[in-house]
C-alpha cells in the first residue's frame, strides 16, 4: 500500500510493455479463477441496504417517523382515553415519550457521528466534468452485471464521485469525468484506454492512495476539483499447487472531491469489492 503526496501524482509513470495492435478476430477467452461461490455471496451481502423501494422515501429517516407516530399515540391516549391517570401509567407514558424523542433524533445523531468521524466535509459535485456510464460491450452479460453492481456500490457507499474498473483491458466507467465533448461511447472507451496507457496504471502491482492534492490536472481524465485518488489493483493469486506468479487482472480507480476521502476501513472494503472479479470463469467474445 502506497500513500503518495501530490508531487508524486505528476511523476507516476509506470513503464508498460508496448504491443502492436493487430486485427481482432472472433475467438473466445476463458479466464479461470479460484474463488468460491460462497465467498462471492458473502461479499454481495455485505453491501445490501434495507429499502422499501418507495421512490423519494429515504429509509434512513424511518426511526424519526416511527418516533413521531408512537409519540402521537401516547399523547392521544393520555388526553382522550384516560379519565384518571395513575402514577404507574404516568411513568410509562414519560418513558414512552422519551423513547419516541430518542427515535426522532436518531437520524440526526447518526449524521453527526458520521461527519465527526471524518476530518472533512461531505463530498460535493466536481467543478467541471460530465456524468457518464460507459462499459465495454464485448464481454459477457454476467460480467456486465458485476461491473454495474460494483461501480454502483462504490459510488453509493464511499465518498467517490468517479469510479473506473479495468478487467483484462475491458472497462466500466461511471460517475463524473473530464471527457472530450461530443464523443460517442466507443470513442470514450478508446480515449480512456489511451489515458490509462499514458498514466501507466495497467502494470500496477500495489495500491496507490493520494489523500490530498490541490489540483489533479496531471491526470487529464479526472474532473477539476478532484482532491483524493485511490487505485486498487486486481491481482489473481497464484495457484499453490502450481508454479505460477501473480497475474495482474486490472485495477479499480476511485476519485473524490474530498481530501482524505478513504479511510483504512474504506480501502479494505474497496479491496474486497475488487477481489470479486477474481472469483469466477469469465467468457469474453471478441469480434
Amino acid at each position: 500500500m502506497s500513500i503518495l503526496p501530490y508531487n508524486s501524482l505528476m511523476q507516476l509513470k509506470i513503464p508498460s510493455h508496448s504491443c502492436a495492435k493487430t486485427t481482432r478476430k472472433s475467438f473466445s477467452i476463458c479466464a479461470r479463477l479460484d474463488n468460491s461461490q460462497q465467498e462471492e455471496q458473502q461479499l454481495n451481502l455485505s453491501v445490501l441496504r434495507f429499502t422499501f423501494g418507495i421512490p423519494g422515501f429515504d429509509e434512513s429517516y424511518l426511526p424519526r417517523w416511527i418516533g413521531y407516530g408512537f409519540g402521537s399515540l401516547i399523547v392521544l391516549n393520555h388526553f382522550a382515553f384516560s379519565n384518571s391517570v395513575t402514577s404507574a401509567q404516568l411513568r410509562s407514558e414519560v418513558l414512552g415519550l422519551s423513547l419516541a424523542a430518542f427515535s426522532v433524533t436518531l437520524p440526526y445523531l447518526g449524521k453527526f457521528l458520521k461527519q465527526g468521524a471524518s476530518p472533512v466535509s461531505q463530498k460535493s459535485l466536481p467543478e467541471s466534468g460530465e456524468q457518464i456510464f460507459v462499459m465495454s460491450q464485448n464481454i459477457s452479460d454476467a460480467l456486465k452485471e458485476n461491473l454495474a453492481w460494483a461501480t454502483y456500490v462504490l459510488l453509493r457507499n464511499t465518498n467517490s464521485i468517479s469510479v473506473l474498473i479495468s478487467i483484462r483491458g475491458e472497462l466500466c466507467v461511471r460517475g463524473y469525468w473530464q471527457t472530450p465533448d461530443g464523443a460517442s461511447k466507443t470513442q470514450l472507451l478508446e480515449w480512456f484506454e489511451r489515458q490509462i496507457e499514458n498514466i501507466g496504471l495497467s502494470d500496477l502491482k500495489d495500491s496507490l492512495y493520494f489523500p490530498q492534492s490541490a489540483d489533479a490536472g496531471q491526470w487529464e481524465m479526472l474532473p477539476k476539483g478532484t482532491c483524493s485518488v485511490f487505485v486498487q489493483p486486481v491481482i489473481q493469486a497464484p495457484n499453490p499447487s502450481a508454479v505460477e506468479v501473480e497475474k495482474i487482472e486490472g485495477f479499480v480507480l476511485l476519485a473524490s472531491s474530498m481530501t482524505y476521502a478513504y479511510s483504512h476501513k474504506d480501502r479494505a472494503w474497496i479491496k474486497a469489492v475488487s477481489n470479486k472479479f477474481r472469483g469466477k470463469s469469465i467468457w469474453i467474445d471478441l469480434k
